[in-house]
């Protein structure tokens, strides 16, 4: 084995087991119990959706909680990490699907509005920039919700505010700006890097309505009738802003959010892995190391499209350092695994068949396979 390094553990969650910071706490215990005296840097990761704000506490930002709007209006207990001028929003946070009370659906009728006010908060906390973290949310608004909640006004024929949600956007009528925060300077907003990694366009059946929509209780009419108002929602936005943002990739990510995000505040839109892992400082951490160690719950073709896993390895190549990962069950070949850096792959499955008991026992499964990997790689 080259190199005489540390080892740094760098996860994404096990989706319904495990949080990524617990999946790495599991994988660095294991890796002492089969080698005492290696040095292990955790560093959980996440794309941007759920976790996102626990994986940059882990990795050495501070939380700061804050009661927002929830995807129905009630009030939440939401938080952002924070460190220096920098913080990290989870859109989830605020207006994810686990945020609906009693998990019953309200598409056409969820807000975004709680994300616009962690932004807020963001921005009241000497945030200077911010990374906006795309990804499971209720709503199929578009953004309008979030943006009400910096200040913009969405009114109808008769000069009355919008009620909230997707579906209320077919009536709009136009925009009122003069009170948007960051549509004068007196009002400046952080910059805004979004990170997400969809990219469908707003509109169409590729879109954000047709595509996310029945995952969050639409039915086919209902689909429709979201997807009519943000159309009406992109025409009077981009009129009143004087640019087009919703055929651009990733406009229709978190229900729209994506759009709004683009036009309204400028932001600039990157993958959602490689943004998490230079905010934490990554390339830092995995200089001298002389292993990797990756995974998810499940290591499929969407790993292949660049989830989280896939970033950790590219990035872990550029400096030279091997990369293995321990998933819950891996469908990729050895060739697919090796086409995104990851030279062998150490799955639960492959030690308990009852894929109940690998998700109830995922911790202490995590643990037996990183003490192997430890005897085999170190």
């Amino acid at each position: 084995m080259p190199g005489s390094g540390h080892v740094v553990v760098a996860p994404d969650k096990f989706k319904g087991s495990l949080t990524a910071p617990q999946v790495a706490g599991h994988v660095a215990a294991g890796l002492r119990r089969g080698r005492p005296d290696v040095r292990v840097v955790t560093l959980p990761v996440a794309d941007g959706g759920d976790g996102t704000v626990d994986c940059a506490v882990a990795g050495g930002f501070s939380r700061v909680p804050a009661v927002v709007r929830g995807p129905t209006g009630e009030p939440v207990t939401a938080s952002f990490a924070v460190r220096g001028s920098v913080a990290i929003i989870e859109a989830a946070q605020a207006c994810g699907l686990r945020r609906l009370p009693g998990g019953i659906p309200a598409p056409l009728t969820a807000t975004s509005y709680g994300a616009g006010e962690l932004i807020v908060a963001a921005a009241a906390a000497g945030a200077r920039r911010i990374v906006l973290g795309l990804g499971g949310v209720a709503c199929t608004d578009g953004g309008a919700g979030m943006v009400a909640a910096l200040g913009g006004r969405l009114l109808d024929r008769a000069g009355k505010p919008l009620p909230p949600g997707g579906a209320a956007l077919r009536t709009l009528d136009r925009l009122d700006l003069t009170g948007l925060r960051g549509h004068r300077k007196t009002t400046a907003l952080p910059g805004v890097i979004v990170a997400c990694d969809v990219d469908n366009r707003l509109l169409g059946p590729d879109g954000a309505a047709a595509v996310y929509g029945p995952q969050k209780g639409a039915t086919p009419g209902e689909v429709a009738a979201l997807d009519a108002g943000l159309a009406r929602w992109a025409d009077v936005a981009e009129q009143a802003l004087g640019r087009r943002c919703r055929d651009r990739p990733g406009s229709g990510a978190a229900g729209g959010l994506g759009f709004a995000a683009l036009a309204f505040l400028g932001a600039s839109m990157r993958p959602g892995i490689d943004v998490l892992l230079e905010t934490l400082g990554f390339a830092r951490h995995i200089k001298g190391a002389r292993l990797a160690i990756t995974g998810e719950g499940s290591l499929d073709a969407q790993t292949l499209r660049g989830k989280a896993p896939a970033g950790v390895a590219r990035a872990a190549a550029a400096a030279g350092v091997p990369v293995a990962a321990i998933a819950g069950v891996s469908e990729l070949t050895t060739a697919g695994l090796r086409r995104i850096g990851i030279t062998a792959a150490y799955t639960l499955a492959g030690i308990q068949p009852d894929l109940r008991r690998c998700m109830t026992d995922a911790g202490p499964l995590i643990e037996d396979l990183a003490e192997r990997l430890a005897q085999e790689w170190l």
